[in-house]
């Protein structure tokens, strides 16, 4: 014989109100998720290789900033189109004249590159500085990237310190010291730039396969940094 089941008002309003929460924790946990995955969209798909002005006084100084000699128009912000993926390779395969392939971004295989342009296009003799800053590290990528440089197509490589005798590594400048793996990593000055002065950059970024550290330890590993470029006034005499 099938035993009765005896339903109360009590475990009815006891059930809907479980089930009132669990429905309401998921919808907030939900919720969560899809604003963790727009911070994570945001940070490491839409993330970009940026160059900026450090501050609107620069615009008005007459400092600019631009990827195109046809449109000289000074820009807050420039943005270098990534790469979804990138595999080590040696410095060796980048083009000779990677400098001279063209404005704005010109990428290759496993490898970012970005031309642009800084301009005094007001009235004053200016000093400048620019700096590469680092974001975010994932997986200690960091120890194999080569930064290059070029301005007016002298070339300066950068790379992390061989951890191993914290000696630079072969042809290269070494980082700046940075603690949390978050800093400024490149800074460099250039003095007495005088209306209508022009500098060229090129920025190139790779991951150096001869690196010793280059080992699969750095696998998924990523890098978010950018660049700003701050002016410094020259007092008149």
């Amino acid at each position: 014989m099938a035993k009765e089941v005896v339903v109360t008002a009590s475990k009815v309003k006891k059930r809907k109100k479980i089930v009132k929460v669990v429905r309401r924790a998921l919808l907030l946990l939900l919720l969560f998720l899809i604003i963790l995955y727009i911070i994570l969209e945001i940070i490491y798909n839409e993330g970009k290789f940026t160059v900026t002005l450090d501050s609107n006084k620069t615009l008005e100084s007459g400092m600019a900033i631009f990827d195109s000699l046809n449109n000289s128009h000074g820009k807050r912000k420039l943005e270098a189109t990534p790469i979804k993926f990138m595999d080590n390779i040696s410095y060796k395969w980048l083009p000779k004249n990677i400098d001279e392939e063209g404005e704005g971004s010109h990428n290759g295989e496993n490898y970012i590159a970005y031309t642009f342009f800084i301009e005094n296009q007001g009235n004053e003799v200016l000093n400048y500085h620019y700096e590469v800053i680092v974001d975010d590290i994932i997986k200690n990528v960091d120890k194999a990237i080569r930064i290059r440089i070029y301005r007016n197509g002298e070339a300066t490589t950068y790379a992390k310190k061989n951890h191993m005798n914290g000696e630079p590594e072969k042809d290269t400048v070494p980082f700046e010291d940075i603690e949390d793996n978050k800093g400024t990593i490149i800074i460099e000055k250039v003095s007495n730039f005088k209306p209508d002065d022009l500098d060229r950059f090129t920025i190139v970024v790779w991951i150096e396969g001869d690196d010793p550290d280059c080992t699969d330890a750095l696998l998924g590993g990523e890098i978010k940094m950018h660049m700003t470029i701050t002016e410094e006034h020259i007092e008149q005499k």
